[in-house]
């Protein structure tokens, strides 16, 4: 059977349309996500209730919070494993600060210590071309043990006020949300107009995709990097006071498990580890993929140590499949 040009036509109009579905970045994470809602929903019964649901959402806020600097980071082909460790630094600084100072002290010094980690490492990044990889891990070591020492080891519990403002509950028809998790959508609202209508945004994506091509073009290659890293320590700082809106106690141990969990968010949410391609709302999908992961785990029966497992699993997964994309595109 011979196909006419004018019948040839439309399939290859359609086959390009199906293409163009295909190749949307937020399609694989949101199928990824309805898949796993899906599971969990059939496997137990309390997973889809509106408390539950809640939850989820309350659960993520701080991961989620702290996957947009992740985000920011890995776009310029970086990594930040010391993220999960300043804002565990900065819930010690609010709790410690605030019976002292008050609140408005203790929220600026924590702003200000989360940016100085922020700095360092972008400086050393920047100007000692050393591999964020390197940097972060050596942060992290340091942060993590100058918490301890800063704390005592101790826990820090915040009474009711402005620490715990985030915590706030908000009742939405048979929701029961908090301020932060307004608090999380708002950072995600921001950072998507940052980085997809400003000029800082878009020098982002650039040095990502091509630092040198970047640079013959007249973008400012280095104050770029340290900007993001810079914004990643205001992140973590929110990230420190939604944590404590959370859970009211500053915990030096709180949040092992955060540098993996922001990672795994980003990466699942079609953020390329290499740079220059992927978005936050993206990341948010890959957020709601691990607090669903992890909730309905924890629903089953599933041991943590298990849960993390999972995670690391779902991390190489997503690296292998930005991998097989960049080749097919390459």
């Amino acid at each position: 059977m011979t196909v006419s040009p004018t019948m040839a036509a439309p399939i290859s109009k359609r086959k390009t349309d199906f293409s163009r579905v295909l190749h949307q970045p937020l399609l694989g994470p949101l199928a990824a996500l309805i898949l796993a809602v899906i599971i969990f929903s059939v496997l137990s019964s309390r997973f889809l209730t509106p408390f539950n649901v809640s939850l989820i959402l309350q659960q993520s806020i701080v991961v989620g919070i702290l996957a947009v600097g992740q985000t920011l980071i890995i776009l310029t082909a970086g990594i930040d494993l010391s993220i999960g460790a300043t804002a565990v630094l900065g819930t010690i600084m609010l709790a410690k600060t605030v019976g002292t100072s008050g609140p408005v002290v203790a929220l600026a010094a924590t702003l200000l210590i989360c940016m100085a980690v922020g700095a360092i490492n972008g400086a050393l990044v920047t100007a000692f071309k050393l591999p964020p990889f390197i940097v972060t891990l050596g942060t992290f070591t340091a942060v993590a043990a100058a918490t301890q020492l800063f704390a005592g080891s101790t826990t820090y519990p915040t009474q009711p006020g402005v620490l715990s403002f985030l915590g706030t509950p908000i009742r939405a028809g048979g929701f029961n949300i908090t301020v932060g998790v307004i608090a999380l959508i708002l950072v995600y609202a921001v950072t998507w107009y940052a980085l997809t209508q400003t000029a800082g945004g878009k020098h982002i994506y650039a040095v990502g995709g091509s630092p040198t091509a970047a640079r013959l073009a007249g973008i400012k290659t280095s104050r770029t990097l340290f900007s993001a890293y810079l914004l990643t320590g205001v992140i973590a700082a929110i990230a420190a006071w939604a944590a404590l809106g959370r859970i009211p106690t500053a915990d030096p141990n709180a949040f092992q498990t955060a540098n993996l969990d922001t990672i795994t968010a980003v990466v699942i949410g079609g953020t390329s580890l290499f740079g220059g391609r992927g978005s936050v709302l993206g990341t948010l999908i890959g957020t709601l993929i691990v607090g669903v992961l992890r909730n309905g785990l924890t629903l089953i029966g599933v041991d943590n140590l298990y849960q993390n497992i999972a995670t690391g699993v779902l991390v190489i997964v997503a690296v292998a499949f930005d991998q097989f994309a960049r080749r097919r595109t390459s």
